[in-house]
């Protein structure tokens, strides 16, 4: 599976590219599926209109408005009380992922739970995350990101990649989310880590880790 983690989605031209290389085709000729899940545990975010604005395409980060040939729903939540059958042919068919933000731990046990987390590492779609979407494939997330407890309180993720991510530096909405506090998180984390802006996104493909940006990213080394 190839990764594309943002902090806010398709943003800029830069990576816009890096997702049409990824995809090895037109936007325009593939199929994606959208996964709100993360909304829903945090309270900024879900359940409610901007659940909506993302499904529908309407949010202020580009991701479902790409123009993709088709966008389906893949909810976590719903995937335990369903037959495997009736939707793993689907993800596995599909070209791409898009993966919203909000609680990054409530996205990962939901994650495990739909047995979604088993099927990831076998896929070969492109896996867009977004904010949490992307903090979410991080051995850890950080106690400063821990939201939802999840049972036994832990900020362990998915561990997909080797670094953790600290999103939205320096967002004028966000006045925490500043380079200090950014070095200050990744002390904790005690890991490779990245703090990137909202024009920032990291690409993890075919072993290769590549940061595509047109703003102000930094990584920290333990």
């Amino acid at each position: 599976m190839k990764l594309l983690l943002t902090s806010a989605g398709v943003t800029n031209k830069s990576i816009h590219n890096a997702l049409v290389e990824m995809l090895g085709k037109p936007i325009a000729d593939s199929t994606a599926l959208c996964i709100p899940t993360a909304m829903y545990g945090h309270p900024w975010v879900g359940p409610g209109i901007k659940t909506w604005e993302f499904i529908s395409g309407n949010s202020e980060n580009p991701m479902v408005n790409l123009g993709w040939k088709s966008v389906g729903i893949l909810e976590l939540t719903a995937l335990p009380s369903i037959d495997q059958e009736r939707w793993v042919p689907l993800v596995q068919e599909t070209d791409v992922l898009l993966v919203a933000g909000g609680d990054a731990l409530y996205l990962a046990h939901w994650m495990r739970q739909s047995g979604l987390a088993e099927l990831l590492p076998s896929l070969n779609a492109v896996y867009v995350g977004m904010s949490a979407g992307s903090m979410v494939m991080a051995p850890r997330i950080g106690e400063d990101f821990i939201g939802w407890a999840p049972p036994g309180g832990s900020d362990s993720a998915m561990k997909m990649v080797d670094f953790s991510i600290f999103p939205h530096l320096e967002n004028e909405m966000l006045p925490e989310n500043t380079l200090a506090n950014a070095e200050r998180w990744a002390a904790g984390i005690q890991g490779p880590a990245y703090a990137m802006d909202d024009q920032t996104a990291i690409k993890v493909a075919d072993g290769s880790i590549e940061v595509i940006s047109e703003g102000q990213w930094k990584m920290f080394s333990p």
